[in-house]
C-alpha cells in the first residue's frame, strides 16, 4: 500500500498509538490502514462416495485439480461463497450438509472454509475458471496434481472419515515448513494424524 484510500496522501509503516503491530498509516490525515486475511470458501461436493475435482483454467497452478473454491466477496456469507464459487467452477448445484474444514494458512495470511455437500443431480460442467469436471473415487484422486495443499488435506481428511463411516470438523494450520515444504498443525481440539 503507497497511499491513503481516505485522502490520497503517501502512507508510512509504523506502529500507531496503542497498537503493538506495525501498520500502514497516513502521514496526512492518520488514517490507520487495517490489513485482514482473506476468507477462502468452497465445497466437497459428494455423489456416491465419490468427490467432484475441477481441473484449473486460471492460474496460480494452472492445469492442477482442486475442490470448487475461491474468495468470499463483499457483503456475502462463507457459506454463499462456496456455494458461488461451486455454481461457477463447476456449474454444479448442491446441498450443503455441514462446515468440515478450517484451516489457517497465515505465511499468505488466508483462512480456507471447506463445506461437505451432495450434488443434486449430475448436471455439472466446466466453468470459465475450469478446463475440466469430474467425479473421483479416492484410489483415482490425481494426489500429484492437487493444486493447493489444502486441499489435499481437506481430502485425506473427507477419505479417512469416509472409511470411518464418521465425518466431524477438521481445524488446524498450514506451515510453511523451512525445506518448502508444509506442515499441518491440528487445532487444539483435535487428533488429527494423517
Amino acid at each position: 500500500m503507497k497511499f491513503c484510500n481516505q485522502c490520497g496522501a503517501e502512507v508510512v509503516g509504523k506502529i500507531p498509538a496503542g497498537d503493538k503491530r506495525l501498520r500502514y498509516v497516513c502521514i496526512s490525515c492518520e488514517a490507520i490502514h487495517y490489513q485482514n486475511p482473506k476468507i477462502v470458501a468452497g465445497c466437497i461436493p459428494e455423489h456416491e462416495g465419490k468427490v467432484l475435482l475441477c481441473k484449473r483454467a486460471i492460474e496460480p497452478r494452472y492445469g492442477y485439480w482442486t475442490l470448487p473454491a475461491g474468495f468470499m466477496e463483499l457483503e456475502e456469507t462463507s457459506l454463499e461463497a462456496a456455494l458461488r464459487e461451486t455454481l461457477e467452477e463447476a456449474n454444479a448445484r448442491v446441498t450443503v450438509s455441514e462446515l468440515y474444514t478450517v484451516f489457517n494458512l497465515p505465511n499468505v495470511s488466508q483462512v480456507y472454509m471447506m463445506y461437505r455437500s451432495q450434488l443434486q443431480d449430475l448436471d455439472f460442467s466446466a466453468g470459465d475458471e475450469s478446463l475440466e469436471v469430474k467425479l473421483f473415487a479416492e484410489d483415482e484422486i490425481p494426489w500429484d496434481d492437487i493444486a493447493f495443499t489444502t486441499i489435499k488435506y481437506t481430502l485425506k481428511f473427507y477419505f479417512k472419515d469416509q472409511q470411518n463411516k464418521q465425518f466431524r470438523l477438521h481445524t488446524g494450520d498450514i506451515i510453511n515448513q523451512d525445506d518448502g515444504s508444509h506442515g499441518f498443525r491440528a487445532g487444539p481440539e483435535q487428533d488429527q494424524e494423517l
